[in-house]
């Protein structure tokens, strides 16, 4: 993780920018999806109730230089303005970047419960009266599922700060609950 690539998307009249951010971040995930290594992590540095309009690209050089030359950012190249592959500060810091899933619907995980034997629908009503919907108030990207075209929120959540690089593996997405990413 010395190296890292800095993504810029342009604002448009056309297209919003969560939704190049999120073109980018599809065709970034069926890049590394093809890439297949895990060893490439993003970030997005100016996060807040929205992922922001950057996407940092981390990983090695050689790595960073290998997914380059698939030309992943065909299309949008127009919407974005992206560095060289440039050093990472020697004072960076360093952070998870990972994916968050909600739970669901209450009444539809009870009706699953049921429907598998996992309890009886007396149990499950009783269960279903203390439990509330869970909201979450992470930044997200609008996206659609390569496999059946549905439309899903990728929610994101950029861990705590540490001084310590943990190393470990990285979704199709660049994402990891584990292996941090630095933050500066």
């Amino acid at each position: 993780m010395e190296s890292y690539l800095e993504i810029r998307v342009l604002s448009d009249p056309e297209f919003g920018e969560e939704m190049l951010m999120a073109a980018l971040m599809a065709k970034l995930h069926r890049a590394l999806g093809a890439r297949g290594k895990g060893d490439i992590g993003v970030s997005f540095p100016q996060v807040n109730i929205k992922p922001g309009d950057r996407l940092r690209v981390h990983g090695t050089a050689v790595g960073l230089q290998e997914l380059e030359a698939t030309n992943w950012r065909k299309g949008l190249n127009d919407y974005v303005i992206c560095s060289g592959i440039q050093n990472v500060p020697i004072n960076a810091l360093w952070r998870t970047v990972s994916r968050v899933q909600p739970k669901g619907n209450p009444e539809r995980l009870m009706r699953r419960s049921v429907r598998k034997g996992w309890m009886t629908q007396e149990e499950a009503e009783r269960r279903l009266q203390t439990m509330s919907p869970s909201t979450l108030t992470l930044p997200f990207l609008q996206m659609k599922s390569l496999s059946n075209n549905n439309p899903f929120r990728l929610f994101i959540r950029h861990g705590e700060i540490t001084e310590h690089q943990v190393t470990g593996e990285f979704s199709s997405y660049g994402l990891s609950a584990v292996a941090t990413i630095p933050w500066f």
